[in-house]
């Protein structure tokens, strides 16, 4: 597949470059990519809930009424989960949701979110570039020459680029990512797939392990 290199002020640049079709033309697995959206979203969760049981409630454990004769159920304590201010039954506890993805699995997931960019036309290769200092307003020209102002996009670089990082890091539609960092959530979140001549190599080597 070969796909125009525009430039940052959105003009064709006369080079072409070839997208390999076993990562960028593969028929996508649903199912593949379902189970490592799943995996992205559940490494987010913290996990840090958790209710006080009947042992941690602070409260007197002296029996509250005497055990026959009152005409009501029996009880022991006020920190009974039956009472209002009592300890929860079976309430949710500090926990990992993290689970196990084979790494063949999470490539393929990959492949076909890169693929599936590819066919709806939502990909986008432009050559390197560089800014001499951080600059919002030099990154707010580059998505305005590309059509994107205001939408999800998301840029791959090929090496790590601090300036280009910190000039996007106040856009929330935008977002900037290497290649060794591309994960299927990011590029399925954004309405446009921006490569750099630079990452579209590293990209291809790190899907084709």
């Amino acid at each position: 597949m070969e796909v125009k290199v525009l430039d940052i002020n959105g003009k064709d640049t006369g080079r072409k470059v070839q997208l390999s079709d076993a990562v960028f033309g593969v028929e996508p697995n649903n199912h593949a990519v379902y189970l490592d959206v799943k995996q992205y979203l559940a490494n987010q969760r913290q996990g840090t809930h958790k209710a006080k049981e009947r042992n941690e409630v602070a409260g007197s454990t002296r029996k509250i009424k005497k055990q026959k004769g009152t005409g009501t159920a029996r009880a022991g304590s006020a920190k009974s989960p039956v009472f209002v201010g009592g300890g929860t039954i079976f309430g949710p506890r500090p926990r990992s949701y993290s689970f196990k993805l084979n790494k063949g699995l999470k490539r393929l997931a990959r492949k076909s979110a890169l693929s599936l960019k590819a066919k709806e036309s939502n990909l986008i290769v432009v050559e390197d570039f560089n800014f001499d200092a951080p600059s919002t307003k030099n990154f707010l020209s580059v998505l305005n020459a590309l059509g994107l102002e205001g939408k999800k996009s998301l840029f791959v670089l090929g090496d790590s680029n601090k300036n280009v990082y910190l000039s996007s890091r106040n856009l929330k539609a935008s977002k900037v990512v290497t290649s060794s960092e591309l994960s299927t959530y990011s590029i399925l979140n954004a309405n446009s797939l921006v490569l750099t001549e630079g990452s579209v190599e590293g990209i291809v080597e790190n899907l084709s392990k």
